[in-house]
């Protein structure tokens, strides 16, 4: 099975930063962390950030320009930037990992970010 470690999320305020990590380790080397989704109470869970293993990213509207995605193959992990905060991305946060080889995907446990106003 695949490890998944996420990290990075907190608290902060409006107009602040953080950034997210997911880490995926195992002996498996096709399972591969490729992107974000973040889901609030109240809503539907809804893809933030996507990236392929080529880097060629994608966002959700509400969030371009304030985040960036990146991933760094060498170490089988993701990254998400995010500035600018709203409170509106308040949402706990889960890595979205899938396998190259067309076995079943996972999911991390996700990390909380509140953005206080």
């Amino acid at each position: 099975q695949a490890h998944v470690v996420e990290s990075g999320g907190g608290l902060v305020q409006t107009g602040g930063s953080l950034r997210l990590s997911c880490a995926v380790s195992g002996s498996d080397f096709s399972i591969i962390p490729m992107g974000w989704y973040r889901q609030a109470p109240g809503k539907q869970r809804e893809l933030v950030a996507g990236i392929a293993r080529s880097g060629q990213p994608v966002y959700v509207d509400s969030v371009k320009g304030r985040f960036t995605i990146s991933r760094d193959n060498a170490k089988n992990t993701v990254y998400l930037q995010m500035s600018s905060l709203r409170p509106e991305d308040t949402a706990v946060y889960i890595c979205e990992v899938e396998s190259l080889s067309g076995g079943p995907g996972y999911w991390g446990q996700g990390t909380q970010v509140t953005v206080s106003s």
